[in-house]
């Protein structure tokens, strides 16, 4: 039974579908008219099909031509366009998709089997950034290349990621053997030529690391393990400081000792202004690794600063998505509360360009545009899914959680911030705070943990990190 198709954008993309869906019969979709809000297209023919006005026409055309299914075909139209467009589409009852992103349009890749459903990323306002892979293909060729956390998901998209270029080896290191198996399983079906080592031990085992890097002597390190999930962090601030800093510490010790060319470790926007003890050990974490970088000959160590990743485990997208699916309510912290995003590919990638790019001691940072409500891409995945914010699925205001905080920032007062090579990536150099002593915090840390005090934690990391206010137990 042919499927008929109305495609709002009759802009190039738009017209790449409708020759594509012509010189495809076996598809089963007949074009039945473009709608576009350029009113001077209006009345015109286009690849041999009418456009029938603007996309405010949607109802009325799906009713007077029986259409079954709408393709959005305008990638570079903002996200309040994409939101009203899928807002069009449910109350006309119709069925929609949407083409990929500019990039794809621009080298005139956009087929039929690339139109799909709406994701997250499409409501992002933004292109997807895409990376020199180029350079990254010529640094790493033949190099052996570990990553920590590897059975995270930051960590396992990096690990996919990285299987695309040709590696000397990929060593997929993790505590959580289950994890570990899973993500070699994946690996080893997307890439069977790929050179696979697994190494299950714990960043927080300096014996344990040092056997695994002098056997696995990694080239190229990307340190993915951390404990992030904020709320945790609140309640086990020993826990934190065990694994964000001592783990991150022992990680350079091993990498600047089994012969590492690059160490690139992984932080978050939430350790710029701390409020929690998450934020907190991350921040201190890169305090070691621009410390380590200033005492460096060899080894390489810069820092990538993530926004909000989409899709990865923690993030607020996918407890929306099962919330939304679980019937709500979705749960929003503060109606004014805001978050820059990122999507996982873009975490991921950022973190294998920092590594071709590094100097030593820099913090990359991804382009990400103007932070988002959550309220707002609560509303919008909701809408997403052909449902109606409030009516359909209520949304529930649960207050800020110990250690979060309104707005996040990408970049601390002080930080000089300048641009890179790539046109999407910006670079800040932190400065190590006055009278930093290296030795001395860790050995007071080190007491404080021994002794389980986490008050003591929180009030000797809101001393050493000027710009820090943690709360007070």
């Amino acid at each position: 039974m042919v499927s008929r198709v109305i495609i709002i954008g009759a802009g190039e993309a738009g017209r790449m579908i409708a020759r594509e869906i012509a010189a495809h019969p076996e598809t089963e979709l007949e074009v039945v008219g473009f709608l576009d809000d350029d009113a001077g297209l209006h009345g015109k023919t286009i690849e041999a099909v009418p456009v029938l006005g603007s996309s405010d026409r949607l109802r009325a055309e799906t009713d007077r031509r029986r259409v079954d299914e709408a393709i959005i075909a305008v990638p570079s139209e903002s996200r309040d366009f994409i939101r009203r467009v899928i807002i069009l589409c449910r109350d006309a009852g119709v069925a929609f998709k949407i083409v990929p992103g500019l990039i794809e349009i621009i080298r005139g890749s956009v087929s039929l089997d690339q139109v799909r459903e709406v994701h997250p990323e499409d409501l992002l306002g933004r292109e997807t950034v895409e990376f020199d892979e180029a350079a990254i293909a010529s640094k790493l060729a033949g190099r052996r290349v570990m990553v920590t956390g590897a059975g995270g998901s930051i960590g396992g998209e990096i690990c996919r990621q990285l299987g695309r270029f040709a590696l000397g080896e990929l060593q997929l290191f993790g505590r959580g053997e289950n994890q570990i198996y899973e993500i070699e399983e994946q690996l080893r079906r997307a890439y069977p030529d790929l050179e696979i080592r697994s190494i299950i031990c714990d960043i927080r085992d300096s014996d344990g690391l040092m056997h695994a890097f002098d056997r696995a002597r990694p080239e190229f390190v990307y340190h993915a393990a951390a404990h992030k999930h904020v709320h945790y962090m609140e309640a086990f601030p020993e826990e934190a400081v065990k694994n964000n800093i001592f783990g991150t510490a022992n990680i350079i010790k091993v990498c600047r000792e089994a012969g590492a060319r690059r160490l690139v470790m992984l932080s978050t926007d939430k350790a710029v202004n701390p409020r929690g003890v998450m934020g907190a050990t991350k921040r201190l974490a890169e305090y070691l690794m621009l410390g380590s970088a200033n005492a460096s000959n060899d080894l390489r160590l810069a820092t990538v600063r993530f926004g909000n990743v989409l899709g990865s485990r923690g993030s607020v997208v996918p407890l929306f998505m099962r919330q939304i699916r679980a019937g709500g309510p979705v749960t929003v912290s503060d109606p004014a509360a805001t978050r820059f995003f990122m999507t996982l590919k873009e975490a991921c990638m950022l973190v294998v360009q920092a590594s071709v790019m590094a100097q030593g001691g820099e913090v990359f940072i991804l382009r990400m545009g103007t932070p988002i409500k959550i309220m707002e891409m609560a509303r919008d995945l909701i809408t997403m899914h052909g449902l109606r914010p409030e009516l359909d699925v209520p949304i529930e205001i649960t207050g800020l959680r110990e250690g979060e905080k309104l707005h996040e920032d990408l970049v601390v007062d002080g930080e000089r911030l300048e641009d890179s090579s790539h046109a999407h990536i910006r670079t800040a150099r932190p400065e190590l705070p006055d009278d930093w002593e290296l030795s001395s915090v860790m050995e007071r840390l080190n007491d404080l943990v021994r002794t389980g005090d986490g008050d003591g934690i929180r009030r000797f990391l809101d001393s050493i990190i000027p710009d820090a206010r943690l709360e007070r137990h």
